[in-house]
């Protein structure tokens, strides 16, 4: 696959973000690039500039795990953004053609029964089941009801990436709105490094970089992550301010599935506005089949 134009930029922005200093090198007076020289990222990976050049200027094909790894040394890269750089490398040279697992689209996937009795068994938290695009493909009573405000549009296609960027209603339910979005765009990012064929994200990709200034500007930046634990801020609509944590499980049944669980601390006010949420989305339930009739 040529993915040069890819393997370029992400170098390119990887070194920019690395001053002289950081990197244990004289800073000097008359510097015209942001971050490195291209030669001192070779002499800082043990290589010629000529190969290092030939490397940015995105030929990956073929080279080897040692070159990488140097690479990755002299860019003071991160976990996520190695692995990035290994896929970037193994798409390059096709080698990825045999290991890559397939990856369904969200109409051709649905959860096996025995998926959802799980995701229904935890009803403490939301749980649901998403792919590397963020599309929501499973989820258990109490994440379809934190997420009432996806599903509420249909225009969002329950996926979390176009509701962050094109639903006004993200603003209010992420009060970290500019983090939730980098997130997400290194999310998509990191897919796009892993699964470079997958036609639906690049069609995702391309709408959200037509319709939203915000989007596109953070995926031009190339970052990168790993979306495994953490804490995020919400606000529901039906219950206020939400403090929660996130695990993010990767399905080994599943490759590219990652199973997430949201919980509160014990006894805190945001463990209360989860079990409010509950009754709330059981009260909604209820009357469902009330305004069914009436309509």
């Amino acid at each position: 696959m040529d993915n040069r134009e890819e393997v370029r930029e992400f170098l390119t922005s990887r070194r920019a973000k690395i001053t002289p200093e950081q990197a244990g090198l004289p800073s000097g007076s008359r510097r015209r690039v942001p971050g490195l020289r291209r030669s001192e990222v070779a002499a800082l990976a043990d290589m010629s500039v000529e190969y290092y050049a030939k490397l940015e200027r995105g030929n990956l094909a073929g080279v080897s795990p040692a070159v990488l790894e140097a690479v990755a040394r002299a860019l003071q890269l991160d976990g996520a953004e190695r692995a990035h750089l290994l896929n970037l490398a193994q798409a390059a040279d096709g080698s990825d053609a045999l290991t890559r697992p397939r990856r369904r689209t969200t109409r051709q996937w649905t959860p096996h029964r025995s998926l959802q009795w799980t995701l229904d068994a935890i009803t403490a938290g939301p749980a649901f089941v998403r792919n590397g695009r963020m599309d929501v493909l499973a989820a258990n009573p109490l994440a379809r009801a934190f997420y009432s405000d996806v599903y509420a549009a249909p225009h969002n296609q329950e996926n979390l990436a176009r509701f962050n960027f094109l639903d006004p209603a993200s603003r209010r339910f992420y009060p970290d709105w500019d983090l939730a979005a980098d997130v997400a765009v290194a999310i998509l990012r990191t897919e796009a490094g892993r699964n470079p064929h997958d036609k639906d994200l690049h069609d995702l990709v391309g709408e959200l970089s037509t319709r939203s200034d915000e989007f596109r500007t953070r995926w031009g930046a190339h970052n990168v992550r790993q979306h495994g634990t953490g804490t995020k801020r919400f606000h529901h609509t039906a219950v206020g301010e939400l403090t929660l944590a996130y695990e993010g499980l990767e399905m080994a049944a599943e490759p590219g599935l990652t199973l997430t669980i949201y919980t509160a601390e014990p006894g805190s006010p945001s463990e209360e506005a989860l079990r409010l949420l509950a009754s709330w989305a059981a009260a909604q339930e209820a009357d469902a089949p009330t305004r069914q009739a009436a309509g």
